[in-house]
């Protein structure tokens, strides 16, 4: 397989925990360098000590256009940037009469506004450098109604629809655009829903089982990889078959 990701440098939003942190694992483990985002300091200065010295911590606040620049820079220090895990995001579910505007105005922030001040940000570098792949981290909620999610679930349908254009308007620039589209799948940002939620929805998989957090960062690489080099605009669902 031509991975690829030897020599390369990549930024990980999100990164300190979770999904993110797979996703940062296994590029140091497939030999790239890697910039863990994140506001979380504390693990995510412990995860990239952890990870070794492949890695780095810089705080980002993916809100702030201003943490965007400075995270790339860094990415960039040594001219190498062109792999952009988009992966921070926000979760909680309430019914739509349920919702206030603070909390669907925080849930924009991060789940759409950071992607795209993510991609803006990332293309940049990537064009200047001769292309590179970014892959956006949307959800299976973002394919289908999910009541109790009008501000989680409506973000990532913007989300997909955002990845479509950026494909279409960088793929002259030789940058790929992707997201993954993850079901259920445990991670602090699930724990909200409560043991209860989680194993009654765990029920109604196909596969009988969540995702885990290392397999759908398995996807991610997949389409950051080499392997994926003529995909772009693609939705890749990491759900065990729920969404039907």
């Amino acid at each position: 397989m031509a991975r690829g990701f030897e020599g390369k440098s990549a930024l990980v939003s999100g990164g300190a925990r979770g999904i993110g942190a797979e996703i940062a694992a296994q590029l140091i483990a497939e030999g790239a360098e890697v910039v863990i985002g994140d506001i979380d300091e504390a693990r995510g200065s412990a995860l990239a000590d952890a990870l070794g010295g492949g890695a780095r911590f810089v705080r980002l606040d993916v809100t702030r256009e201003q943490d965007w620049r400075a995270a790339v820079a860094e990415a960039d220090r040594d001219g190498r940037f062109s792999l952009l895990a988009n992966n921070a995001g926000k979760m909680v579910l309430k019914p739509l009469l349920e919702t206030d505007v603070e909390t669907f105005e925080d849930h924009f922030r991060v789940n759409q506004l950071g992607i795209f001040l993510g991609m803006k940000s990332a293309a940049a570098a990537m064009r200047a450098h001769g292309g590179g792949a970014i892959v956006n981290m949307a959800s299976v909620g973002g394919m289908r109604g999910m009541p109790g999610g009008i501000a989680y679930a409506g973000n990532k349908w913007a989300v997909r629809g955002m990845t479509r254009v950026a494909a279409g308007e960088l793929g002259k620039d030789r940058i790929r655009v992707n997201s993954v589209n993850p079901g259920a799948v445990r991670t602090d940002l699930t724990a909200s829903l409560g043991e209860e939620e989680l194993a009654r929805r765990e029920a109604l998989v196909p596969l009988g089982r969540f995702s885990t957090p290392a397999e759908v960062a398995k996807a991610v690489l997949f389409l950051l990889s080499d392997d994926a080099e003529t995909i772009s605009g693609a939705e890749l669902k990491v759900d065990g078959g729920f969404f039907q």
